[in-house]
Formats: C-alpha cells, structure tokens, sequence
C-alpha cells in the first residue's frame, strides 16, 4: 500500500513514516493498559471510600462546632441528633433505614425554642458509611458556654464493610468531644464497639 500526501505519491522513507501499527503492537499495548487497569482498580475503590469516610467525618465535626457555636449565639439548648427521612429525630433503638441504628442515618441540628424543636441543619444519610458511638442517641450543647452534657463522648467513623485492603486504622476516623464542648478529629479508631 503506498502512502499519498494530496496528489503526489510519497518517497520510500515518507512511507515507512506513515505506516501505522502492527496488530501485534496494538495487542500488547492493550494487554499493558489491561493490566494497569486491573491492579489500580482495587487501589482506586479503596481510596474512594477512605475519601467518602473522611468527608463524613468532616462534615460531622462541622456539625458539631456549629450546634456549639449556636447554642452560644442564641442562649439555648442545641441538639445534634440522628435523623429519619423526614429529619425528625429519632427515639432510642429505632433503625433508619436497612436497620440502621448508628449515625449514619444522618443526623441534624436542632435549637430549643418556644414553639418545638427547631431544624437548622441536616445532614443527608451516607450509605457504606459507619459511624458508632457507643449507644449515644444525641449531642446535646447547652448555654451559656456550649458545654455538652454528658462528659467526653467518641464517634468512630470508617467503611460499614471492610475489604481485605482497607484493614487497619487508616481507614477510621476518631471524632472526640470534650465536656467543654470542643470537638477534635483525629486519623484511627477510637476503639467504640459498633
């Protein structure tokens, strides 16, 4: 086959520059990037869920500073509680979804107020997410310092299944709150039984 750039007919080297590749060549890059494809796959599932583990327990811990900083603000109880569907919270030993019992449920920010509990915010329930605590049903921080009643209280938060390469505390999250109301988020586990 000869090689035609426009009307004129190309030398012997422009040819052998305008040959394409071989199928054997095609073969082997595609059993290359075959086999790239199959080692990184479980490496990029892991570090999907050690991504969604620490948004989680970011956006935890935002919840918990905020709930601090508005029992300030207005003077009033604020409690962060697990959540239904409708974000209402829920009562001790009731399963969200799937018989769910622990935080992932998702969980809200509620402020005392004359009339009722009043929402502020919620957070969305996050599937494949664990985050126990040890039978705490709600957070509660209380005026006119934003202590949190209760004493020192831990939440673990890590992959609901762990796979043969997510073992070890790498993929937990330690939330700690202190009476005083302060909140610390730290890599590993806390050691709360789920």
């Amino acid at each position: 086959m000869q090689c035609k750039f426009g009307r004129i007919e190309a030398s012997q080297w422009q040819r052998a520059q305008c040959g394409g590749f071989s199928i054997f060549e095609l073969l082997v890059v595609a059993a290359i990037v075959a086999a790239l494809a199959v080692m990184v796959t479980p490496s990029f599932a892991a570090w999907q869920v050690r991504d969604r583990v620490d948004a989680s327990a970011r956006a935890f811990v935002a919840s918990l500073a905020y709930a601090r900083s508005e029992a300030l603000r207005r003077g009033a109880r604020v409690v962060v509680c697990r959540v239904d569907a409708e974000r209402r919270c829920l009562e001790s030993g009731r399963e969200c979804v799937d018989g769910v019992r622990d935080w992932s449920c998702g969980w809200a920010v509620m402020a005392d107020s004359r009339s009722g509990p009043r929402l502020l915010r919620s957070q969305a329930r996050e599937a494949g997410i664990l985050i126990s605590s040890n039978n705490m049903l709600e957070i509660v921080f209380t005026p006119p310092a934003g202590q949190v009643i209760g004493g020192l209280r831990s939440l673990d938060v890590g992959p609901r299944t762990i796979s043969s390469n997510m073992r070890g505390d790498g993929w937990h999250r330690c939330i700690r709150i202190a009476a005083g109301g302060r909140v610390q988020l730290m890599k590993g586990s806390c050691g709360v039984a789920s």
